[in-house]
Order: C-alpha cells, then structure tokens, then sequence
C-alpha cells in the first residue's frame, strides 16, 4: 500500500497504540536525556537519569551547583562523560539566561530558534529538533536512525545520514504538537520491536507498504 506521512503516522498509531513519548515529568528532564542519550542507548542513559533524579530532582539550578566532578560521575555511565557533561552546562546555563521561560525564548529568536540550537555545544541537527519538538513544542520531524531504517525499508532511497532524511521530510500543517512528538515515539517504540534486526520488518504490519514523500 502507498502511504503518505500523515497516513503512515495513523496507521502506526492504529496498531500500536499512543507512544506516550518523551517520558518524562517535567521538560527539563527531557533535556538531561537528550544529552545523554547521545551516541549510547537507552539503558545506559537510563542508569545516568537515576543518578540526576535522586541528586536534582532535574532542577536547572542544582545541575548547575553540581561540582565538575560529581557532574561526570553522574554522566558517566551515558558515556563521553567529559563532553556530556559540558553540554548539560551549556544547554542549561543559555536557558537560565531567559529564567527557563520556554515560550520566551521561542518568541526571542522565532524562526532563528533551530539555528540558535544548533550553536549550543553538543546540540546537533538531532537533539535540536528533539528540543524544537518537546521543549519548545515546534512540530518538527526527527530524522534520527530508526526513522532512516524504517523510511529505507518503506522505499525512501540513499538516506545516510540524518540531513538524507530531514531535508525531504517536512510534517503537514496539520500535524499538531501532540502528533509530531508521539510520531517520534511511534517510529522508535516500531524499531525497537520491528528492526532488531531489521530482517524482522517482513513480519510487522507496514511490511509491503510504500512511503510517497510529496
């Protein structure tokens, strides 16, 4: 069957329910996990968060009191614990600037919002759309691999890297906040079920289906 974006995100939904993505309590909670979950998986992004909720209750400003070295002791078992742990600094030090007021800072910098993003230190193309999408509630599409598996396996050609994929993906206007942030959730819970490894696509219920992106 050929779907479109809006009808293949209808029928992932149809089969497996809301994604319930990003879970999270609180916004800045998501923000600690996005960092962390960078270049590693969820388990061990998972025992890092533990270590924040039990010492910060995810609060900025006691992220930011951290000792360098606790800091990292925290990271460390996301990984790049060095470069993870600066980018949490930086991240959260550029929001304090606008007393953690999300909308405030949509509003400052409006479509120049990405392009800020992407200036923070270890803020790539991904993790910016991730913040667009659940900080700053900007529906955007995120590229991340999952996405580029399923995309390739659903006929979208030569998608090597997340740009492949995000320069031809572009969500309807008609996709709300809510729908572009369980969409992510909806493709990640898919691969996690559907494309370890991949060869298991053949037996899930988009198997035969082709995406037009138009």
């Amino acid at each position: 069957m050929r779907l479109t974006l809006t009808q293949l995100y209808h029928k992932m939904r149809a089969n497996m329910g809301p994604s319930g993505w990003w879970p999270a309590d609180a916004k800045a909670e998501i923000i600690v996990g996005a960092i962390l979950i960078q270049n590693t998986n969820w388990r061990n992004a998972d025992r890092a968060m533990a270590l924040f909720r039990q010492r910060t209750a995810f609060e900025p400003a006691k992220i930011l009191a951290l000792p360098t070295e606790e800091l990292q002791k925290m990271v460390r078992p996301a990984g790049f614990y060095q470069n993870k742990s600066r980018s949490l600094v930086n991240v959260f030090s550029w929001l304090g600037r606008f007393d953690n007021d999300y909308q405030q800072i949509a509003n400052h910098y409006g479509s120049r919002l990405r392009k800020q993003l992407l200036t923070l230190r270890g803020v790539g193309p991904e993790t910016a759309d991730v913040l667009l999408t659940y900080i700053f509630d900007q529906p955007t599409f995120i590229s991340d691999k999952y996405a580029r598996t399923l995309f390739t396996q659903l006929g979208v050609p030569d998608l090597t890297n997340y740009q492949k994929l995000a320069s031809q993906v572009h969500l309807p206007k008609a996709f709300t906040v809510a729908m572009a942030q369980d969409f992510h959730g909806q493709i990640d819970e898919f691969g996690k079920k559907y494309l370890h490894p991949v060869g298991n696509f053949d037996h899930s219920f988009l198997a035969g289906d082709q995406l037009i992106l138009r």
